[in-house]
């Protein structure tokens, strides 16, 4: 019996990187997925993960949706819903950085990144936890960051939203804790994915890695167990939370 056996999961921003490896982990213990991309470029990435997780033996289907649009999360699930019959895990892993001084940051960028990053995670929540709270049960898992813990130079925005999420979540998990609905959030390190690129090579990467105990960049499937510790019944009675998958770096 594998851990998520015909459990239905929804994984937003999937196309790449860490939502990539979260739908492949939570498909090969054997969860249906739902994910979403946003871009018209990665419709043919959206595709081939779509095929692969068929191939993987569980129903999956990608949507074009974005997740800082509140009616279009309020389609999503519904469509999900009609597709799949349920939703028992919701990843909120949709995010975007637009890093700039304070100083040159504009009102715009600023945002952007709420929309995406933090609104995203109302949107989805707020539209997840209705069939949830039917079915009694549930777990939404959010997709926080380090920075949001620490601040960083030149991230006030990104870290304001990944922060955000931590208080987000921690209310939530009050709130339903009774549904037996768990809300946790998982506060990533550097992790090799695109939007790292720039720290994978040279002399940068190497100053990164000193303040790393483990000495090394994390990578997407790192992230995905601890997502699959979270959503299955190993981590039954863990809620409001904040699980740091740094390599020590935030300790």
């Amino acid at each position: 019996m594998k851990l998520l056996e015909n459990k239905v999961a929804i994984v937003t921003g999937a196309a790449r990187g860490i939502g990539e490896a979260v739908a492949i982990k939570l498909a090969e213990q054997g969860a249906h997925i739902a994910f979403t991309y946003v871009s018209d470029s990665s419709a043919a990435k959206s595709e081939a993960l779509e095929n692969k997780l068929k191939g993987m033996g569980v129903k999956a289907k990608g949507y074009k949706s974005n997740a800082g649009d509140f009616a279009q999360c309020e389609t999503l699930v519904n469509d999900v819903l009609k597709e799949f019959g349920s939703v028992d895990i919701c990843v909120n892993n949709a995010g975007i950085s637009k890093d700039n001084l304070l100083l040159r940051l504009t009102a715009d960028q600023w945002d952007e990144v709420m929309n995406i990053n933090l609104k995203s995670v109302f949107n989805m929540t707020k539209q997840v936890i209705r069939p949830m709270m039917k079915a009694k049960s549930g777990s939404i898992i959010n997709m926080s960051s380090i920075i949001g813990l620490s601040g960083n130079a030149g991230q006030s925005s990104y870290a304001a939203s990944k922060a955000g999420i931590i208080g987000f979540t921690k209310s939530v998990a009050k709130e339903l804790g009774s549904r037996n609905i768990r809300c946790n959030a998982i506060a990533p390190g550097f992790v090799e994915t695109d939007m790292t690129s720039y720290l994978k090579e040279g002399e940068s990467a190497e100053k990164y890695k000193l303040g790393i105990p483990l000495g090394r960049f994390g990578s997407g499937e790192d992230i995905a167990n601890a997502v699959l510790f979270l959503a299955s019944d190993m981590g039954s009675y863990i809620t409001g939370q904040v699980i740091s998958v740094c390599g020590g770096l935030h300790i």
